[in-house]
């Protein structure tokens, strides 16, 4: 066997140049120190303020959060390092049209606000697993969900976040790539274990202003590097690297195409049927199923502000295209033979992986372009987009294993047990998703986004099918929604294992992955997938028994309204038995002082709720499922819903 494998080389560390240590200076030190004093102030308010003891305020910050903290949060838990690092060096590489991947979510957050979350919150849920529970009763929809999600997050989600925010350290620094990761997770855990929703959604808000304002300042300076708009679009056209060899022009010249969104629907790199139907496929699951995103708009105060939530943070993600999308562009240009590289042996020299660097181009931006004092503020940028997007995650992967695995094992745990259950488990999930840093390291020619997309494409068009039945086909039942996900898993896993046992190969050296199996674009295949899965769940559902309305009670989109009880299929696992538990009234020893410290940081401390009357339980259970609005603010949200559609339409049109 060659050096690689997967695409990953071997001696990469051994032949890497070592970068030089550029963070050495005061103004650069001054600026990170006063972040991470920012951050933990942030973190330690939002930890005091809000009760993190029980579920409803760990998990969901007590559904008390507004609607600018939920935009920001949104946008903050989507916009990962992964993103400054993989969409500018995809847009290195091709082009602009990456930016599509962004500019669609301008649709889909609409989707969720409008369609989605009114039906999560009128059922009740706190994890999306637990929506499907409801939906169809039984069990093995919502473990396989849950399991899946989790899998998703190590694969797609924590590692690549990792990776890429340890890339801009090891350029900055010149740290061990694994080194900077271990140092990045353990500032991040501690205030995801220790502060609950709230912390995080707070700490993301704060997070999402220094993005910007950093992005900002680096897309000026680079453009002014280019000298404007017009000479940019001129200068990417020719950067080319020196040492080319033997190889097709193909690989290492731009693309004709660069500037435009939607490309050809056969040739294209990523054809515009794809990225117009397949990409928002992806983009429901991802907006309206996911639980990292769905657990913010369920923590908010009523859903007039889960819609300007979601506005704010559809304005928002207009701007990755001009904050990432044109430096990585504009890095190509100021630096073709490290960027561009198309010879093996010096894309090793450059980066340390053979199948090409474009993932330096915005970390190698930040070191070179920006003087001292800004250069550490935008090492705060790529810190907080990393810490923003690993803290949400890191969160919500912790609900689900708490409330959808956990439960079921220990069906009489108290309220405090699952508390500890969901700490512990973060931990163990950053074991796992160190170790599979080395595969995302290389996948997809060293395109980290592209590599995210086509793991997406292959496993989560199942899931979309099945939530968006379960929503709006009432018709729809257990049998068929596990068959659509069984059969739906087995098609996307043969073409995921197929294309890393054939490795994904680069220009220079294609895989050897069958035609019939790999040549299908990972859009498409995302189509035929989800179309595959509705036919299934649909017929099976048709040929055996519907599930009777009075389970359906607000689960579904026709019931939604409905006033009448609802039967659960099934009850749920765990039911807080805190209150029985302090019916007996016997004295308690007082904790030690360093005890009690460590309780309270970890907002474990014991407090004795008063005790609720049954239709206090009821009046307050009546509040959290209501979604009426007040018909001023709903009228301003959706008015404001449509100027945004309009908006995403225009730039889709401009940049076509």
């Amino acid at each position: 066997m060659s050096g690689d494998y997967f695409g990953f080389s071997f001696i990469r560390s051994d032949a890497r140049n070592t970068p030089n240590v550029v963070l050495n200076n005061a103004p650069d030190i001054s600026v990170i120190v006063i972040y991470f004093l920012v951050v933990l102030g942030v973190g330690i308010w939002a930890m005091v303020r809000t009760n993190r003891s029980t579920v409803g305020g760990f998990f969901l910050a007590g559904r008390s959060m507004v609607w600018w903290p939920i935009g920001a949060s949104l946008f903050a838990s989507n916009i990962g390092s992964g993103h400054f690092v993989g969409i500018a060096g995809t847009a290195a590489a091709e082009g602009i049209a990456i930016g599509g991947f962004e500019w669609n979510a301008l649709i889909v957050v609409v989707i969720l606000g409008w369609l989605f979350v009114p039906i999560y919150i009128k059922a009740g849920v706190v994890t999306m697993p637990e929506y499907l529970k409801k939906r169809f009763g039984g069990q093995r929809i919502r473990i396989y969900l849950s399991v899946l999600s989790l899998f998703l997050y190590v694969f797609t989600k924590i590692s690549a976040d990792m990776f890429s925010g340890a890339i801009f350290i090891n350029q900055a620094l010149g740290l061990n790539i694994y080194l900077a990761v271990i140092m990045l997770l353990m500032i991040t855990a501690l205030y995801t274990v220790t502060g609950g929703l709230a912390a995080v959604i707070y700490t993301d808000t704060l997070q999402t202003v220094i993005m910007v304002v950093g992005s900002f300042i680096l897309m000026g300076f680079a453009f002014n590097e280019v000298g404007g708009y017009n000479n940019f679009q001129d200068l990417y056209m020719q950067a080319v690297p020196n040492i080319t060899g033997n190889i097709s022009a193909d690989c290492y010249e731009p693309r004709p195409d660069s500037f435009h969104i939607f490309r050809n629907a056969i040739t294209g790199d990523l054809p515009w049927p794809g990225l117009v139907f397949g990409l928002t496929i992806q983009a429901t699951w991802y907006w309206c199923t996911d639980q990292v995103i769905v657990q913010r708009c369920l923590s908010a105060k009523n859903l007039s502000h889960v819609k300007a939530g979601c506005i704010l943070c559809g304005y928002l993600k207009l701007l990755p295209m001009f904050l990432m999308v044109f430096p990585g562009m504009i890095s190509r240009i100021l630096y073709p033979n490290v960027v561009a590289c198309v010879e093996p042996e010096e894309c090793l020299k450059y980066c340390g992986a053979s199948v090409g660097c474009t993932n330096i181009a915005y970390p190698k931006l930040v070191v070179d372009l920006m003087p001292n004092g800004l250069r550490g503020l935008m090492l705060s940028v790529m810190l907080a987009s990393l810490m923003s997007s690993l803290t949400s995650i890191f969160n919500s992967a912790s609900t689900l294993f708490t409330m959808d695995i956990y439960t079921k094992v220990r069906r009489s745990a108290s309220e405090r047990e699952l508390m500890i259950a969901g700490r512990v488990f973060i931990v163990a999930l950053i074991g796992v998703s160190i170790a599979w840093i080395p595969v995302v390291q290389s996948a997809q020619s060293g395109q980290l986004f592209d590599y995210i997309q086509s793991i997406t494409s292959y496993l989560t068009p199942p899931i979309a099918a099945v939530f968006m039945l379960a929503i709006f086909c009432k018709r729809v039942n257990e049998s068929g929604a596990f068959c659509g996900l069984m059969i739906g898993l087995a098609i996307g896993l043969s073409r995921m294992i197929s294309e890393f046992a054939f490795g994904t190969g680069s220009c220079v050296s294609p895989s050897k992955c069958p035609t019939i199996i790999c040549g299908v674009h990972y859009l498409y295949f995302s189509i035929i997938l989800f179309v595959i899965s509705c036919i299934i769940i649909l017929g099976v559902s048709l040929m055996t028994k519907p599930i009777p309305d009075k389970h359906l009670y607000r689960l579904c989109w026709s019931l939604r309204n409905c006033t009448e009880e609802r039967v659960d299929l099934e009850q749920d696992d765990w039911i807080d038995n805190q209150d029985s538990s302090m019916e007996i009234d016997e004295p308690e020893e007082e904790p030690g002082l360093c005890k009690k410290a460590v309780m309270c940081f970890c907002g474990l401390e014991q407090q004795k709720a008063v005790k609720m009357t049954p239709e206090e339980e009821e009046e307050l259970q009546r509040k959290l499922t209501d979604t009426t609005e007040v018909p001023l603010w709903r009228n301003v949200v959706n008015a404001n819903a449509i100027i945004l559609l309009c908006v995403a339409v225009f730039c889709h049109g401009f940049f076509a």
